[in-house]
Formats: C-alpha cells, sequence, structure tokens
C-alpha cells in the first residue's frame, strides 16, 4: 500500500494539474477519506506549498494562482547520478520507473533532452537482488534516529517466521542489500538482519542508548564474516595476504580470512557463501596458482567452467566452416 508520504507527493501532483479538485475527487483518486484529504492538505501548507481551500457547492482544493514549482536544479552528473541509481536499485520496476519520471519532467529541456537519448541507447542492467519494502527501510530509519525500540516480523533463510523487538543502533549497506544491526530481543545479542527479509515494523515504547564506540559499519561486517553460510570455501593461493587481498573484489576483499599455508609463499584462504557458481570466475581473476582444498563440488564447478571458456575461446577450423 502506498505510504502516506507518497500520498502527499500524489495530492501535490494533482494540484499541479490545475483547477479545483473537490475533497471527494480527491479522496477517490488517494484512496482515502475526505479527511485524510484534508489532512495532507494541511501538511502541504506546513511545506510552503500555498494550497487554498475553496468554499462553495464547487468547492475543493487548488495551488494559490501564479503558484510553480521551481525546476529541479541537478548539472549533468547530479541528475545522472539520480536517474541511475532510480533505475539500478533493484527497487520494484513500477516504482523506479515512476520516480524517474516526475525526475525527468522537471529537469531543464536541454538536459532531459540529453538524459532521453542515453536511455534510449542505453542498455541499462537491473540488479536480481530484493529490495526492501520502502515502509520497513523508513519506519526502520526514524525508529534509529530517534532511538527507540522496533517491533519486526522476520522471514529467516529457511522461511522461519518469528517476532522480535530490536534495537536498531544503525543501517547499513553492504553488497546491493541493507541490514540493521542491534540488540535482538530473541538472542539477547547484537544480531544483524536484512532488511528485505523483515516483512512488518512498528516502533513501539521504551528508548535506548547506542554505545559510544559502536561502528554499525563494523558490525555488519563482522556479522556476514563470521555468518553460517551453505559452503565454506577453502583455497590455496600461490601468493600473499596483501596480493590476494588486492586481487579480490572490493566487496569481499575485507572478508576472507587468510592464513599462511605449509608451503613457503603460499597463503590458505577461507570464504564462505551461499552459492557456488560465481567462484571460478572469482579464482581465475586472481590470476595466482590456487588449489581448492574443499569443497569437491567447487573442483568440478571450476573444471567445468574452464572446458567452457576454452570451447567459447577456440576459433572454428576451416574443416569445420566448410561442413557445418
Amino acid at each position: 500500500m502506498t505510504r502516506p508520504t507518497a500520498r502527499v507527493l500524489t495530492l501535490l501532483e494533482i494540484l499541479q494539474s490545475g483547477g479545483v479538485h473537490t475533497a471527494a475527487s480527491l479522496a477517490g483518486r488517494l484512496g482515502v477519506d475526505e479527511r485524510t484529504v484534508r489532512r495532507y492538505a494541511e501538511h502541504l501548507l506546513d511545506l510552503e506549498v500555498p494550497v487554498e481551500a475553496v468554499r462553495g457547492r464547487y468547492g475543493g482544493y487548488r495551488l494559490a494562482p501564479g503558484f510553480r514549482m521551481p525546476p529541479l536544479m541537478l548539472t549533468d552528473e547530479e541528475a545522472l547520478a539520480v536517474l541511475l541509481g532510480l533505475l539500478t536499485t533493484g527497487r520494484s520496476g513500477e516504482a523506479a520507473a515512476s520516480a524517474a519520471a516526475k525526475v525527468r519532467r522537471v529537469l531543464p529541456k536541454v538536459l532531459a533532452a540529453r538524459l532521453d537519448a542515453l536511455f534510449a541507447t542505453a542498455d541499462i542492467p537491473t540488479p536480481s537482488r530484493a529490495a526492501p519494502e520502502a515502509s520497513v527501510m523508513l519506519q526502520l530509519a526514524e525508529a534509529t534516529r530517534l532511538r527507540r525500540p522496533a517491533l519486526i516480523t522476520y522471514r529467516d533463510r529457511t522461511g522461519r517466521l518469528s517476532e522480535r523487538t530490536l534495537h536498531p543502533y544503525g543501517i547499513v549497506a553492504r553488497w546491493s542489500r541493507w541490514y540493521v544491526t542491534g540488540p535482538d530481543s530473541l538472542s539477547g545479542e547484537t544480531r544483524t538482519f536484512r532488511l528485505d527479509r523483515i516483512e512488518q515494523v512498528r516502533t513501539v515504547s521504551g528508548a535506548f542508548t547506542v554505545p559510544d564506540d559502536f561502528e554499525p559499519a563494523a558490525a555488519v561486517q563482522t556479522s556476514l564474516a563470521t555468518a553460517p553460510w551453505r559452503h565454506e570455501v577453502v583455497v590455496a593461493v600461490r601468493g600473499t595476504d596483501e596480493e590476494v587481498r588486492a586481487r579480490l573484489p572490493k566487496a569481499i576483499a575485507a572478508i576472507p580470512a587468510i592464513e599462511p599455508d605449509d608451503r613457503p609463499g603460499w597463503v590458505v584462504v577461507h570464504m564462505r557463501a551461499e552459492r557456488l557458481d560465481w567462484f571460478p570466475a572469482l579464482l581465475a581473476g586472481l590470476e595466482l596458482p590456487f588449489a581448492i582444498r574443499r569443497p569437491d563440488e567447487l573442483r568440478d564447478l571450476v573444471r567445468s567452467w574452464a572446458e567452457r571458456v576454452v570451447t567459447y575461446t577456440t576459433e572454428p577450423s576451416t574443416e569445420t566452416l566448410k561442413n557445418p
């Protein structure tokens, strides 16, 4: 369901179309009652948007004559960053497209035309990672800022639902996912939860304080590094700790545990993962000799991946071209 803030913005967009709109018609378009429409109009007044209430049989609400929303003044780089962010966050396609369209409508014409050309000719991928519900993220952000406990309904990786009270110390983005971290009532420990697995959240009475030395980003990083993943990967690599970390993608470079191997000049890398299908390309990208200690399944995946790469990169012989 659309949240109140979104409905207030929708009311502003309707009023910007001009004319007087009755409370009944606005209530129908917004999916609320007339009293709520009046409250939304008051919200706009609080934001210094001059909404006028017109009395009489044909009365309703309108924007003050002559009022126009100022154009959105963004540099080329800022506008591109905003639109790319909207279209590549992994959020619902309809919501992202609608928001992007609203931004583009208020851009200067020359800049809007350039961006239209880009999006008409570029193939922009959409991430497949699940995104949290906007209501969940906003309510948790408010609870975090106000230092208020939050009652959450959480679905874990096995699909099991649980209800718990969380003290949200901070919200952190890692690897295209959002996490919240803080003390959890069920375990009595500081835990990390994925926002896209939180189905409901409600702020409850009470208050908490965050320890001065608590770093939400570090807590999430540690939690992810020590989480019980489906696969534990152990690989020996010829190189130093620094060399291996420098060749890993930045998103995971800080996670693996690396220790010296029995063989001089080699190190042992420990990693955890839910899936193994991306490891062959990761290991090949190290461009260092490596030996897979476990799991055996990963050895088979690497062999299969290498065979496919050789097949894809081998030029067909003249005989093959003549006799397809």
